[in-house]
C-alpha cells in the first residue's frame, strides 16, 4: 500500500511540474507576442517617417530654385525625419539582436529539474 501512495504523490509532483513549466511557456510565449507587436510599431514608425522624410527631400528638390529661406528649412526638416528613422530601425535591429532565446527560461527551470531528478536518482542508487 505505501508503495501505491509514494507512486501516487511522485505522480502528482510530476504533474504539478509540469503544470507549472507550461505556465512558464504560456507566459513566455505572451511576453513574445507582445515583443514582436512592438518590433512592428516601431517598424511602421520608421517607415513612416522615412516616408515623411523623402516627401520633404522631393519638396526641397521642388521649391530649390523658389526664394532662399525656405529651403534651409525645408532640408533641415527632411534631415530630421530621415535621422529619426534611422535612428529607429537601429533600435529595431539592436531589440532584434538583444532579445532571449523563445522559452529560454522554461527550458532552464526544465534542465534544473532534470539535473535534480538525475541528483535524487543517483542518491538513492548509492543507498544499501
Amino acid at each position: 500500500m505505501a508503495i501505491v501512495q509514494h507512486a501516487a504523490r511522485v505522480a502528482a509532483t510530476l504533474a504539478d511540474i509540469i503544470r507549472t513549466r507550461l505556465k512558464l511557456a504560456a507566459v513566455e510565449m505572451e511576453e513574445e507576442s507582445l515583443r514582436y507587436l512592438t518590433y512592428l510599431g516601431l517598424a511602421m514608425l520608421a517607415l513612416l517617417l522615412l516616408f515623411v522624410g523623402l516627401v520633404l527631400l522631393v519638396f526641397l528638390v521642388i521649391v530649390i530654385f523658389w526664394d532662399t529661406h525656405r529651403i534651409g528649412a525645408i532640408a533641415i526638416s527632411s534631415t530630421v525625419f530621415i535621422v529619426a528613422a534611422i535612428a529607429t530601425l537601429a533600435g529595431v535591429r539592436a531589440s532584434f539582436r538583444g532579445k532571449p532565446k523563445l522559452l529560454s527560461f522554461t527550458m532552464d527551470e526544465l534542465n534544473k529539474d532534470l539535473d535534480a531528478l538525475q541528483h535524487l536518482a543517483h542518491r538513492a542508487s548509492e543507498r544499501p
